[in-house]
């Protein structure tokens, strides 16, 4: 018997140290990846004029699609803010998505708008929409307001689909502040003259925790005062600059920011729109579109921009946060089980074979083999004789690669937009990076555990997201 728990555990011993060395290895490699393609498009767009496309007589146009939902504390703002974009040929269609509050109200009186005869076909499903509204004045020609039965945060992006009229989608989250030259950066992708049409393109997500906002724009930028968002900033950055860059320029992206994206219309259409069936519908999108794309043997490509387009506000109590990790946590088992067929499928090229593996192992299952891994050593520890060389040099080795992870990724940012200025806030997000691992991680695999057992009971919901606001504004709630 002693003989079989031995090989048992020299079994389980090597295998969790296979699938830490394949882990960490992976990392390295996409941090080394992301390095090389943000350094190739800083020197490329070093010598690019933005101001170029503005003039550029065959600019596309774009709508701006924004889902509102009890969002009455800071809709005014946050529409002077899109209305304010820097591009010469956009709209702005905010979707009330049947808001309790006085979200509708404080629009009308804020932009005083009228109802008008405004046609729209119902191209892809959506709620009943009641009414379409303009402003009476001018001065906001660009924005169009749709009052609609409430039906989510897809279904309201579904309706807004329905009812623009450029051939170029850029969907972001109401609450969010784009930088004015957001839309110019996403744009370009899709003017530039490649073999492969380009049908959707993400950017880089910041948080705008304790930053100070005036009248919907980003005037200073601050390092969150509260620990929770702070360490929320390094997950951020180490995501968004040291992973999704080379994801996109392998071109195996699977996810685009439901904060900011940018979709080629027709695309979207054809593959059905937003899924109000899932609570991830962002990354659901993206996959069914490569899907689609792949299936009509046509080269396509989804676009990263490393550049900071868009501020939102991160979730500063554990309760919130944790219930949105837990929403991510059961759209990415959604996803990754509603198109299983791409599972090493040689048809979907690098989707089938490197991306969904890659997010089925890391980002569904990983958290699940970490936990029964640490069930495994506790009963080890109270039954048996567990190997506390062997747990502790695989805990120092992990803890060691986590804080070197966290520390390149703060030098990733220092070294190309410098955003956070002072030295101090640096050296915060360094000391921030040594206390995650202790901290943060085992509550992100605990909350990853409820996802999973939430989806296993058939959760739906999304979920109430209360906000504390941004710096001088109050409490908001969002859907």
């Amino acid at each position: 018997m002693d003989i079989v728990f031995e090989i048992i555990q020299f079994i389980v011993n090597h295998f969790i140290l296979l699938l830490t060395v394949v882990l960490f290895t992976t990392y390295v490699v996409l941090g080394f990846l992301s390095a090389l393609a943000l350094r190739r498009y800083l020197r490329k767009n070093s010598y690019v004029d933005y101001n170029s496309i503005i003039l550029a007589p065959l600019t596309p146009a774009v709508t701006v699609i924004a889902p509102a939902y009890n969002e009455e504390k800071t809709i005014v703002d946050n529409i002077r803010a899109l209305l304010s974009l820097y591009y010469n040929n956009f709209e702005v269609i905010v979707v009330n998505d049947g808001s309790k509050d006085d979200t509708f109200k404080k629009i009308m009186e804020a932009y005083d708008l009228e109802r008008v005869n405004y046609f729209f076909d119902y191209r892809i499903p959506c709620e009943r929409i009641r009414g379409v509204y303009k402003s009476k004045n001018r001065s906001f020609k660009r924005l169009t307001v749709i009052d609609k039965a409430n039906g989510g945060k897809a279904d309201a992006l579904n309706a807004g689909i329905n009812t623009s009229k450029n051939p170029l989608i850029c969907c972001i989250d109401v609450d969010s502040i784009m930088e004015p030259d957001a839309l110019l950066k996403m744009v370009k992708p899709f003017m530039e003259q490649t073999d492969r049409k380009v049908i959707g393109a993400g950017g880089v997500i910041r948080i705008a925790n304790s930053c100070d906002i005036e009248g919907g724009q980003i005037k200073r930028i601050m390092i969150p005062d509260k620990f929770l968002p702070r360490l929320q900033v390094l997950e951020y950055t180490r995501a968004f600059l040291m992973s999704r860059m080379a994801w996109g320029k392998m071109n195996g992206l699977l996810i685009i920011s439901g904060a900011l994206g940018m979709f080629d219309k027709e695309i979207v259409i054809a593959c059905g729109g937003y899924s109000p069936l899932t609570v991830g519908e962002d990354m659901e999108l993206v996959v069914r579109m490569r899907r689609y794309m792949s299936e009509k043997n046509e080269k396509y490509e989804v676009v990263y921009i490393p550049d900071p387009l868009v501020w939102t506000e991160v979730p500063s109590s554990l309760k919130i946060l944790g219930r949105q990790r837990n929403r991510w946590t059961r759209g990415t088992i959604e996803s990754l089980i509603k198109h299983r067929v791409l599972f090493f499928n040689p048809k979907y090229g690098i989707l089938g074979f490197l991306s969904y593996p890659y997010w089925m192992l890391f980002e569904w299952l990983a958290p699940i083999i970490e936990f029964i891994g640490l069930v495994y050593f506790i009963l080890l520890a109270i039954f048996g004789q567990p190997n506390w060389s062997f747990f502790l040099l695989l805990t120092a080795f992990v803890y060691t690669f986590a804080i070197s992870m966290s520390t390149w990724a703060v030098l990733f940012e220092e070294m190309t937009y410098h955003k956070y200025e002072k030295k101090r806030d640096v050296f915060k997000l360094v000391l921030t990076g040594i206390l995650e691992p202790i901290f943060f991680h085992p509550l992100t695999v605990y909350w990853s555990i409820r996802g999973n057992i939430d989806y296993l009971r058939g959760v739906r919901t999304w979920g109430k997201m209360d906000r504390e606001g941004f710096k001088n504004n109050s409490k908001t709630s969002k859907k």
